[in-house]
């Protein structure tokens, strides 16, 4: 069966949409191809790396990227976009996306304090992605296990 693709959308591509990209594909690499891109794209932040790698999540082949990589070029089942910014800068429709999802998490790099702070912050959202994550699939699992059982 071929793999839904999702592409996940902030502005800078450097944390919320990375780590979203990174634990999506650890946890259901085998039924979704997923991207991420940003409005806006400015590297990834070490931090960003740190946390995935305290998860034992390689990040060798992550990488920033924009959203006009994307656009026009492939269709997608689901558009997740993970920041009110790019909620508001993102075209709402646009030729390829099927479903467009809006799940806000805090932006960790403008969180303010002191290194420990920063990085405890950066956990909290990279957790908060991974529960959201487990929701979304065991919803998805559901909504296609209610259909199958509709057609028996």
């Amino acid at each position: 069966m071929p793999k839904l693709k999702v592409l996940v959308l902030c502005t800078g591509n450097s944390c919320r949409s990375i780590l979203t990209e990174a634990l999506l594909r650890r946890r259901a690499g085998d039924r979704f191809e997923v991207s991420s891109a940003g409005t806006e794209p400015k590297g990834i932040h070490p931090l960003t790396k740190q946390v995935l790698e305290e998860v034992e999540i390689d990040t060798s082949g992550l990488r920033s990227k924009s959203l006009a990589e994307f656009l026009g070029k492939d269709v997608f089942h689901y558009v997740i976009i993970v920041c009110h910014s790019a909620d508001e800068t993102c075209p709402r429709i646009f030729p390829g996306m099927r479903e467009r999802l809006y799940w806000p998490f805090d932006d960790p790099p403008a969180t303010v304090g002191d290194e420990s702070q920063k990085l405890a912050k950066f956990r909290e959202v990279r957790d908060a992605i991974d529960r959201r994550l487990a929701d979304w699939i065991a919803e998805l699992d559901r909504t296609a296990t209610a259909a199958l059982n509709d057609k028996s």
